[in-house]
């Protein structure tokens, strides 16, 4: 019996074959308001002054949607330009799909404003006390009006807090980045063995070897801390904490009243060190460095202010 059904189902009128696609088989946006100005203007160089293109470029585009619709759309004479009867049906059909389009792209935005009004950023102790204060600052300027909400804590919390949807970005100093992660680093920082000024290291002629540093029991962050980590990997294996506390400024209290030697970011005691309060201890052999690092769940890079964030933050 002739052809099948599938057949007929292929072919359009004029016997021009018709993707399955809707995408191929409707115009595209632009075209539907170029169609719209021209239907207002009855002008096809006027409408292509309107949308900001030539008018060869609009007349291809016209005859292009033609060719794709099997129908003409527009008569052209010296006049101007007039739509034809089936252009007439046809543009009432695409003002409905741009009125439909400008009600998605307002929906849109409103979804893009709700997300930059705020941002919920997760930071370890030692970024959220001593570089995102600085950070913020900047992105202040940039975002005036976005919300900042900071939750500090130890990286393990952070990467928590992450994957718990309660946070838009973090920051870790750790050695690894945590599972179901990713990262980028975003700054270098260094560990330093301190003590008070009349602790017997303060006085050492030789650098500290790293096997003492381990064997001695130190004012310590909890585990679960990035400084924690990076020192625990470096040295393998830490004695028994003197002191574990859950901040790194009160680490660095504990070490300035001479509860006994501690290792904290050098992010961290620059100020102390300058005026006399700690001293810093030099290693033998080990290097204490460590990257720091911004990390979001995995396959979802920041956006918006997020991604501004960020961006004030790489090395």
């Amino acid at each position: 019996m002739g052809r099948s059904m599938a057949e007929g189902e292929q072919t359009g009128r004029g016997g021009q074959g018709v993707p399955g696609s809707l995408a191929h088989r409707v115009p595209d946006l632009g075209a539907m308001e170029l169609l719209l100005a021209v239907a207002r203007l009855g002008s096809l160089g006027g409408a292509a002054r309107e949308l900001g293109i030539t008018q060869p470029a609009a007349s291809s585009r016209v005859r292009s949607m033609e060719r794709q619709l099997g129908v003409a759309l527009v008569d052209r004479s010296p006049r101007g330009s007039r739509l034809t009867d089936a252009g007439v049906l046809v543009t009432d059909w695409a003002r409905r799909i741009v009125e439909a389009a400008e009600a998605f792209d307002a929906g849109a935005q409103a979804l893009r404003d709700r997300r930059d009004s705020r941002l919920r950023v997760a930071a370890s102790m030692t970024i959220a006390e001593y570089l995102l204060p600085g950070w913020l600052v900047a992105l202040r300027t940039q975002l005036p009006d976005t919300a900042v909400s900071l939750l500090a804590g130890n990286s393990a919390t952070v990467a928590a807090r992450l994957l718990a949807d309660e946070a838009d970005l973090g920051f870790v100093e750790g050695v690894s980045v945590p599972a179901g992660l990713d990262s980028a680093v975003i700054a270098h920082d260094r560990l330093v063995v301190v003590t008070a000024p009349g602790h017997p290291w303060a006085r050492r002629r030789h650098p500290l070897a790293a096997a003492e540093l381990a064997a001695t029991p130190l004012i310590l962050r909890e585990k679960g801390s990035g400084t924690r980590q990076v020192l625990d990997a470096a040295l393998g294996g830490l004695a028994r904490p003197l002191i574990e506390l859950s901040s790194t400024t009160a680490v660095k209290a504990a070490a300035v009243s001479g509860a006994g030697p501690s290792v904290l970011s050098e992010l961290a005691v620059g100020e102390e060190l300058t005026n006399r309060r700690l001293v810093s201890v030099p290693l033998a052999d080990v290097t204490l460095a460590r990257d720091l690092r911004a990390v979001w769940p995995t396959g979802h890079r920041p956006t918006g202010p997020g991604r501004h964030l960020l961006s004030l933050t790489r090395v």
